[in-house]
């Protein structure tokens, strides 16, 4: 597998879209949900759903594949850089 740097947080890709003008407020206002809701999301305390995805998507004009493509990413990077139990590969298939 080749080796991937640290993605960023969706959220804090987010951030990077929203105008500095705008409050946390007025862009959950937009995006239908609680204020607390996009924060915890902004400050990667959660994960960007397949629904905040699509809302986003169109919020930014871009694409909900690629919020949710980043949150896979991210999600893998964590994951394989913590300690885990071993997993015993199963035995190949022989062939016929």
């Amino acid at each position: 597998m080749a080796r991937m740097h640290n993605p960023a947080h969706p959220g804090e890709v987010l951030r990077e879209f929203l105008p500095e003008e705008m409050t946390i407020g007025e862009v959950a206002t937009r995006l239908g949900v609680s204020r607390p809701h996009l924060s915890r999301l902004l400050n990667g305390h959660s994960a960007m759903t397949a629904e905040m995805a699509i809302r986003v998507g169109i919020l930014t004009r871009t694409t909900p594949e690629s919020w949710l493509s980043n949150q896979v990413k991210w999600e893998l990077w964590q994951a394989l850089h913590k300690e885990r139990v071993v997993v015993e590969p199963l035995p190949l298939a022989k062939a016929s």
